[in-house]
């Protein structure tokens, strides 16, 4: 028998979830055919065929999610087993007896429930328990639980993280933007004002890793332009935003959310991004504090364009006033550097 691990589906994503399989247990399959849906935290992946074999057997469910690496499916094959990546075969040194593989249904009297159930015994009786205990239970029992997954898992994940390794502090501000034309652009226009605030405060332009307490500060801004969906938020990365005129920016964020629409967006446009941008504004809410994801150090929350009194020249008078927050991760950034960086962004919309 020869097993076809979950390969990596790009930029080290751990795991993907059985969306629908287009093959069957006895199939006779070409290599390159598509084999299986699967969902990972950014995208719906169509997983070819590694070779051309008869299917032994499906290592999942519809619903169930794999570990990257873990069995997908058994081929009837005389060769030794070996994992692949899509698109060519590679080693693996994932075993159909590693255990871990399934998060979900695992198959029937399968070595990989005996190997993990033994592992359960062993680290049971090492602790002085027994299986029959159980922990004592917090919170409340989900009536009827629907298991998260793809994008809102990742979402929940990732928030999850932020919430315990960042240092989060917000500023609130406003841009009196009453000065603008008809018909701006105004998504391109934050854009081009992040750039220039990051140009002048390179330290909110940057990642930081709280293991090492270091830091690396970039030159170009990477921006991550969060997109709403229904499946959940994706934020793709315009890269070298700062280079980019109005126009390209227009084209890069159009290209982008018909992407994020269909859901062929590419996890290789979702990483690497500098500062992230969120104009939450467009649905409602005032101000916000947006969530810093690791390694980044800053994210723009812009809220909803509204008519405000002001005071011009001791005259009170109507304007348009956009709200601005910006959350920084203060192990990163001093206080000083986030509101120089505020500044500059207020400074760049009211030009």
């Amino acid at each position: 028998m020869k097993f076809f691990n979950l390969p990596d589906l790009g930029e080290g994503i751990p795991e993907a979830d059985i969306v629908e399989w287009h093959i069957q247990e006895g199939d006779h399959v070409k290599e390159d055919q598509i084999i299986v849906s699967v969902e990972t935290a950014k995208a719906i992946v169509e997983v070819p065929s590694p070779v051309t074999a008869e299917v032994a057997r499906l290592c999942g469910q519809p619903g169930d999610t794999i570990l990257t690496g873990a069995p997908l499916v058994e081929f009837v094959s005389e060769e030794e087993d070996s994992g692949t990546v899509v698109g060519k075969l590679a080693t693996d040194t994932a075993s159909p007896t590693e255990e871990t593989f399934f998060i979900g249904s695992p198959p029937e009297d399968s070595s990989v429930s005996r190997n993990a159930q033994g592992s359960v015994n062993e680290l049971a009786s090492r602790l002085g328990m027994t299986l029959t205990e159980k922990p004592a239970q917090t919170g409340y029992a989900l009536e009827n639980p629907e298991p998260l997954k793809g994008v809102r898992k990742f979402m929940a994940n990732t928030m999850a993280q932020s919430h315990a390794e960042v240092v989060a502090v917000t500023l609130f501000d406003d841009a009196d933007i009453d000065h603008w034309a008809e018909g701006e652009d105004i998504t391109v226009r934050l854009i081009q004002a992040t750039t220039r605030a990051c140009q002048a405060e390179p330290a909110l332009n940057a990642w930081f890793d709280g293991k090492s307490i270091s830091r690396e500060v970039f030159d170009t801004v990477h921006l991550g332009l969060a997109v709403d969906s229904e499946e959940g938020l994706f934020v793709p990365v315009i890269r070298n935003a700062d280079l980019l005129d109005a126009k390209q920016l227009r084209t890069q964020i159009n290209a982008f959310r018909t992407a994020v629409k269909e859901r062929t967006l590419p996890p290789s446009d979702m990483v690497g991004a500098t500062v992230t941008l969120s104009n939450f504004g467009v649905f409602a809410g005032k101000y916000a504090t947006p969530v810093v994801v690791p390694p980044m150090v800053c994210i723009v929350g812009i809220g909803q364009l509204r008519e405000e009194i002001v005071s011009i020249d001791r005259q009170a008078v109507s304007h348009k006033v956009l709200p601005i927050s910006v959350t920084f991760d203060h192990r990163a950034a001093t206080g000083g550097e986030a509101t120089r960086f505020l500044h500059t962004l207020i400074a760049q919309l009211e030009k």
